[in-house]
């Protein structure tokens, strides 16, 4: 496991109404490989375990550990409270969605191949871009996208 960071942090809140709760963590880098340069990660803030959690990027360079109503309510602290965080890399092996294995089925053996042939980070990546999509359109545009990708690979 690759440790990212621990120590302790401010909680701070995004102005205007229904402004997000969170933790600025400098030390961090954005993912470039990852849609809008997120961070999955693993670990605790307080006693609160976190599985399979984005950063999401600030717009500075940084990336912030948003803190949901239901996390906050569960470790008792708000905005201005301090906390303590302590995170990993989540390193876990991709889970192929079966809507696309489904798809992936319906293509040539090449396509298949290709497809399998992909390192679990480019898989993670495809996955990640489809399932970021806003709706089912985009969504699918974007599974036909990566089929016909992999014709080529």
């Amino acid at each position: 496991m690759i440790l990212l960071v621990e120590g302790k942090y401010k909680l701070e809140k995004f102005p205007g109404k229904g402004g997000w709760t969170y933790a600025e963590l400098p030390t961090i880098p954005m993912d470039k490989n990852n849609p809008f340069g997120w961070v999955r990660v693993n670990g605790f803030i307080d006693e609160f375990e976190l599985k399979s959690y984005k950063l999401m990027p600030m717009g500075n360079g940084n990336v912030f550990l948003p803190v949901k109503a239901q996390i906050r309510k569960k470790i008792k602290k708000e905005e201005g409270d301090e906390v303590t965080i302590r995170l990993y890399l989540d390193e876990a092996s991709i889970v192929v969605p079966d809507e696309i294995k489904s798809c992936l089925e319906l293509e040539s053996n090449i396509v298949q191949e290709n497809f399998k042939g992909l390192s679990d980070e480019k898989k993670k990546e495809y996955v990640n871009w489809i399932y970021n999509a806003r709706n089912e359109d985009i969504k699918a545009e974007r599974i036909l996208k990566m089929l016909k990708d992999m014709e080529k690979y």
